[in-house]
């Protein structure tokens, strides 16, 4: 645990932000994109479940970005607003997977062909929105909504992982009023020693 006697003095308040680098909160953010083209396209604008689809990739975007923000402070708000990111993102997944079944078109198992073209462009540099643009704006129905759950799926899974790590952070350092404990003290035993 840093803090600890020999390593670096613990901060009371640690970096924290910086989502717009968690990869989790990048994919998320691609889903956002595409589902605002997705729903423009294929939903009329006034319908209830555009409106449900938008609010829930809105959310897993947020989310992330306001558990990060809140980190430093409070490592509970992280790990909830992370949760509720992954919650929306769900809905989402389940949105995607409805219009497909609604049309009777296919979802795309791991295996398929697509599914491993979509997988692949995770590796362009750079990628953003219009790595996918074509794909969602332009492809069949089938395949719009099958790559922007293929994207889904990724952002699920980066945030599973991203859940489990701040989990076991917390299991180890504890949150914000354990730290303020331990900084406290340390900041105690350092001033009995300047005496």
């Amino acid at each position: 645990m840093s803090g600890d006697r020999g390593g670096p003095p613990e901060r009371l308040i640690p970096p924290h932000g910086g989502y717009d680098q968690l990869k989790s909160y990048q994919v998320a953010a691609i889903v956002f994109e595409a589902t605002m083209a997705f729903c423009k396209r294929f939903y009329h604008e006034r319908s209830r479940t555009r409106e449900q689809m938008e609010q829930a990739a809105r959310s897993g975007k947020r989310n992330i970005a306001e558990g990060s923000t809140a980190s430093g402070t409070s490592r509970k708000t992280e790990l909830k607003l992370t949760g509720v990111a992954r919650a929306s993102l769900e809905e989402l997944r389940g949105d995607y997977e409805d219009f497909l079944h609604d049309r009777g078109l296919p979802v795309w198992g791991k295996e398929h062909p697509q599914t491993q073209a979509v997988r692949e462009l995770a590796y362009v540099p750079n990628r953003a929105y219009e790595t996918y643009k074509g794909r969602v704006e332009e492809g069949t129905p089938e395949v719009a909504a099958n790559t922007v759950l293929c994207l889904v799926h990724q952002a699920n899974y980066l945030l599973d992982q991203q859940l489990r790590g701040l989990a076991e952070r917390f299991v180890a350092d504890g949150g914000f009023t354990e730290r303020m404990y331990r900084v406290r003290r340390r900041a105690r035993e350092d001033e009995g020693k300047g005496r």
